[in-house]
């Protein structure tokens, strides 16, 4: 192309008045208001339209004119938009009723990336763009870039020959690539926030089946009184908690904390709570599941995914109290004993996390229980809910369990809404899950 102006005339009456001749103030006025209605705007399809009516009446045109070259090869294009018709098409949720053209002046214009002035205009009537230019005789084309390729082009057009001024064009260029850049980025905040929400869709989804895993209600246990409270940092997390019941009416209690946050975490937290649910009933003593846990979680999914699980499994004889735990580096429960007003930490059988390696040995410990005492078992987002550089700490913990004459479930309420003063509000930064248990 030769040049980006033809057919210019310098007959001081052969183009209208322009906008940019007018009085300054006129003018930032008129700019000034457009500008504040754009910004107010969050659809782009909205925006379009509005800046369309303000450049309308800013500087006039016959026709208008958009045209895009996205996803297509040379000399292909769609009409994106177009002043003659009667009904307004969202081109990017209605690419299917774009007209779709091939080759012509309109094609010409698009794929050379330049700005172009043709103020001379009579189009051949077999050009495929005929029925959109048929009547005009002045033409500017205002490529909008991106990536440094004109993939949209604006084309305005007058009947009159000679209606566009050659030194107007720098600006329009301007004008209309920060205009179009800002109704991308509209477009790309508008898929951005639907990605959102279809993540989220499935998170909830995620969460709403994680949280299915978990015991529907508490289970009645003879000489146990529970309260259990489960919060997830994000829709889903890594924390599980599980009863389960065993021979000779005693009763499984495991805990257990996957390595990481949101889904991922609750991925292997749905794996963990299948394994468990495969043997728990064979499981003699509390190593024995640890054992089975690590054996497949190492076998089949740590290795490839980087977690690892830490676990605290006890089995409770109701008839005589006694407790049988076996740990895999979780922290140790709390142990209450309202008799003597002692703290004593469950740790005397701990171990490597789950998923570490293969083919862990774990080991039991036990103690007897006496009617009074309360057991607390916890996961780190309880201890370690943090006020700037400070942790909430076991010793805080170990305060607020001390009371042995209140309920289980009003012990419960009285930890969390220690931890919500603690963290003046701050939504958690990791899965927090808390059983209390009071010996009756």
């Amino acid at each position: 192309m030769s040049s980006i102006t033809e057919g210019w005339n310098e007959s001081p009456h052969s183009f209208p008045h322009s906008f940019m001749e007018g009085d300054w103030q006129d003018r930032l006025s008129h700019i000034v208001a457009t500008m504040r209605e754009m910004s107010l705007q969050t659809d782009p399809q909205v925006m379009v339209k509005v800046y369309g009516q303000r450049m309308q009446e800013l500087m006039p045109v016959d026709r208008r004119l958009s045209l895009s070259r996205r996803g297509l090869t040379e000399p292909q294009y769609r009409i994106t938009r177009f002043s003659g018709w009667l009904d307004e098409i969202n081109p990017w949720k209605e690419e299917e009723r774009l007209p779709l053209l091939s080759g012509g002046l309109l094609a010409e214009l698009i794929y050379s990336d330049e700005p172009r002035i043709i103020n001379d205009l009579d189009l051949d009537p077999a050009d495929p763009a005929h029925e959109y230019l048929q009547g005009q005789h002045s033409l500017l084309a205002l490529p909008l870039y991106d990536q440094g390729v004109a993939m949209n082009m604006v084309v305005v057009t007058r009947k009159e020959r000679g209606a566009f001024r050659p030194e107007e064009l720098p600006e329009r260029v301007w004008m209309s690539n920060l205009f179009g850049r800002a109704t991308q980025n509209l477009v790309l905040a508008e898929h951005l926030d639907q990605a959102y929400r279809d993540v989220d869709r499935e998170l909830k989804a995620v969460a709403d089946i994680q949280r299915s895993l978990l015991p529907a209600q508490l289970p009645h246990i003879l000489t146990m009184k529970l309260a259990t409270h489960y919060q997830t940092s994000q829709r889903a997390g890594g924390d599980y908690y599980d009863f389960f019941p065993l021979k000779n009416g005693r009763w499984g209690i495991l805990i257990a904390d996957v390595s990481g946050h949101g889904t991922p975490a609750a991925v292997m937290m749905a794996i963990t709570h299948c394994i468990a649910h495969m043997h728990h009933g064979a499981a003699e003593h509390p190593s024995d599941l640890l054992r089975f846990l690590n054996d497949h979680l190492t076998a089949r999914y740590t290795g490839v995914s980087g977690h690892f699980v830490t676990a605290f499994y006890a089995i409770y004889d109701p008839r005589t109290r006694r407790l049988m735990y076996a740990s895999a580096g979780h922290n140790p429960p709390r142990l209450r004993r309202c008799g003597t007003r002692s703290i004593v930490p469950l740790n005397r059988a701990n171990y490597l996390p789950l998923g570490i390696a293969p083919q862990l040995e774990y080991r039991d410990g036990e103690i007897d229980l006496q009617s009074g005492d309360r057991l607390v078992l916890y996961t780190d987002g309880i201890t370690e809910a943090a006020r700037g550089g400070e942790l909430f700490g076991v010793e805080r913990l170990d305060d607020l369990i001390s009371d042995c004459g209140r309920e289980p479930s009003a012990t419960l309420g009285r930890v969390l809404e220690a931890i919500e003063e603690f963290t003046q509000g701050d939504p958690p930064s990791d899965d927090r899950t808390l059983v209390i248990a009071d010996i009756l």
